[in-house]
């Protein structure tokens, strides 16, 4: 790669950075289709300061990520329907009008999702149990309104479950009773089974056997204890890097205007993850 007085710089913002994935999926994306662009990982406290920085130095757009995603929203010029309704965004397009530069907001979270489910299925008219009460499963259940699902919320906090329901106008179930559901697939939308516990599952073994389909959003380990017990159960499971994937593809679309470069963005993902 070539860096020169050119170059488009996009980036990640959060605290802490250092472990995402997405400079390795993004910058494969820039080589592949051949534009002179770099994509940084920034470790961001004072979100105002960055946001600020953004509109001055010609950077193109940034993932955001925890603990921002909530906390940019003053900062923007406009925001996305969508985003707007989830109440976060983690994607922000630089866009330039004239002298000025606009910072649009987006969360491309549930397009990611979406995406990843309709590999494997139809949304139109799927019931989907969602595990979890947290931003994940919020951007999860709205995106998934949006396709026509209709969905159940499974959470092992009452009230949090409960509020977030509330929003999605959608029924909750206590965590222990998701036995009693079943459905077109099962979302764990937590951090569940993520390592150094990556011998824990949300649910019990048999709980799966009621799903065609089953998705982790964990994607360290790429096998969650989840996916491996909806194998055995005969489910066609999705491990959690084809979310963060789709939710790149769909940011690296929005900042460029181009047709990203999938399969070669889902390579860089699948190199890094095994060479950690």
């Amino acid at each position: 790669m070539k860096i020169d007085g050119t170059t488009r710089l996009f980036g990640i913002i959060g605290n802490p950075v250092s472990h995402s994935l997405s400079p390795v999926m993004h910058n494969a994306a820039f080589t592949a289709v051949g534009l002179n662009s770099v994509y940084l990982p920034f470790q961001v406290k004072n979100v105002e300061g960055a946001l600020g920085g953004l509109r001055h130095l010609n950077i193109g757009g940034v993932s955001v990520t925890i603990p921002h995603k909530e906390a940019v929203l003053p900062f923007l010029d406009s925001i996305d329907k969508v985003a707007r309704k989830i109440g976060s965004v983690n994607t922000i397009h630089c866009k330039k009008e004239g002298d000025e530069t606009r910072l649009i907001g987006y969360n491309t979270d549930w397009i990611g999702a979406n995406r990843a489910l309709q590999g494997q299925m139809e949304l139109e008219g799927a019931s989907v149990v969602i595990i979890g009460a947290g931003g994940s499963a919020r951007a999860i259940g709205f995106g998934l309104i949006e396709a026509g699902a209709e969905i159940t919320l499974c959470s092992r906090t009452e009230k949090r479950g409960r509020d977030l329901a509330y929003d999605l106008q959608c029924d909750w179930f206590p965590l222990d009773g998701i036995s009693q559901l079943e459905g077109s697939a099962l979302v764990n939308a937590t951090s569940v089974g993520m390592v150094p516990h990556g011998d824990k599952s949300p649910v019990a073994a048999e709980a799966t056997a009621c799903f065609d389909v089953v998705m982790d959003i964990v994607y360290a380990p790429l096998q969650t204890l989840l996916l491996r017990d909806g194998k055995k159960n005969g489910c066609r499971v999705i491990n959690g890097l084809e979310m963060l994937l789709y939710q790149g593809v769909a940011q690296f679309e929005l900042w460029t205007g181009l047709q990203a470069p999938v399969e070669e963005m889902r390579r860089a993902l699948f190199t890094a993850v095994r060479a950690s």
